[in-house]
């Protein structure tokens, strides 16, 4: 399998989304970038760490991640449901778990021994172009969850957006399609 890592680069807030922020990750060479949505206590401890690293060091997660005594990494597999699937895993894959993508994230900004890769055909699929100069970040509709997706649609629809009010639509169904298989 072919795979890709991902590096954090920036967190930002979503304008109008009360608490809620896009992580943008890019390759290692800053060609191509994924956008994460996270929730504001992921984005808080995001935060946290890029502004005051050293009142960190103590916290739970760096404590633990100081006690791993085996070499682990990270891989985003897919999407369902507007989620990224992520298992965090030995370097053997012996022993994994599932984990949130904004966990990965978060973990992979404490400790650059432990990466978060992406299969390449879904990096390839989901990011686009990365521009260091860019004032605004895309995120693909397939990663948001369903509350965020019905918001979009209305909002959508209320500005006479009937093209991206579609394409809204069709996420929609095609995840009601989904589950009932």
């Amino acid at each position: 399998m072919k795979r890709t890592r991902l590096r954090f680069q920036s967190i930002q807030q979503i304008v109008g989304a009360d608490g809620f922020a896009v992580v943008l990750l890019t390759d290692e060479a800053r060609q191509r970038a994924l956008s994460v949505v996270c929730d504001e206590a992921m984005s808080r401890q995001i935060l946290l760490r890029l502004q005051s690293p050293r009142l960190c060091r103590t916290l739970l997660p760096e404590a633990l991640l100081q006690m791993m005594t085996s070499q682990h990494e990270m891989m985003i597999y897919g999407i369902h449901e507007g989620q990224y699937q992520v298992v965090l895993a030995d370097r053997n894959y012996e022993r994994s778990t599932r984990i949130r993508m904004s966990d990965a994230v978060l973990l992979t900004m404490i400790c650059e021994d432990i990466p978060l890769y992406i299969e390449d055909a879904l990096m390839e699929r989901q990011s686009v172009a990365f521009d260091p100069k860019a004032t605004g970040i895309a995120i693909p509709i397939n990663t948001m969850d369903n509350d965020r997706l019905k918001e979009a649609l209305s909002h959508a629809i209320e500005v006479e957006n009937y093209e991206l009010a579609s394409h809204l639509r069709d996420e929609i169904n095609r995840r009601k399609n989904e589950a009932k298989q």
